[in-house]
């Protein structure tokens, strides 16, 4: 019988090219190869340090990356708390059916707790049955009622441009 070994550990400055190369990967899967404009030097500026705009943890499958998940804080001002929102989680799809994903999602589960958050949410395509399969396995469910709203690039820059402040002091970060 063969043994292995799963590692879930916090990502490092080290991690950054194998992060990025799995966002990549990810974006390929997503069937948006081409709209990754990360680089190792946003990852390495929002990662870490005392402006870290999110935390990631790495799988580890026998010693070897095989996944990742990253993430980073949200309020909640109905629960009057912060929650966890995970923005990406991907296991290299050779080492699927490992129990990676699931125990990616464990090691969240327990940050959360930790932390006291109410609230573990992310995003699913519609169309990626098999990972809502695993989804709803560990108990979640989808949250048919609510749309994501995305405003970006230019229509961002041009609803912006419509702000009438003049103050910067009112300007929120």
């Amino acid at each position: 019988m063969n043994e292995f070994t799963l590692n879930i550990r916090p990502a490092t400055p080290d991690d950054v090219p194998t992060i990025l190369t799995f966002i990549r990967e990810l974006a390929e899967f997503e069937r948006e190869p081409h709209a990754v404009k990360a680089t190792e030097a946003d990852l390495l500026r929002d990662g870490w340090g005392t402006s870290a705009r999110f935390t990631a943890i790495i799988a580890e499958y026998n010693g070897i990356a095989a996944g990742f998940a990253l993430y980073f804080t949200t309020y909640s001002t109905w629960r009057g708390h912060h929650g966890i929102r995970l923005e990406d989680l991907y296991v290299t799809p050779s080492l699927r059916g490992h129990g990676i994903g699931k125990a990616l999602l464990a090691r969240l589960a327990r940050i959360a707790v930790d932390q006291g958050c109410p609230r573990l949410e992310w995003d699913v395509l519609e169309w990626n049955e098999s990972a809502i399969a695993v989804y709803r396995r560990v108990g979640a469910h989808v949250l048919t009622e609510w749309r994501i709203m995305r405003i970006a690039d230019e229509p961002l820059a041009a609803l912006a441009a419509t702000d009438s402040s003049s103050d910067p002091s009112e300007h929120v970060s």
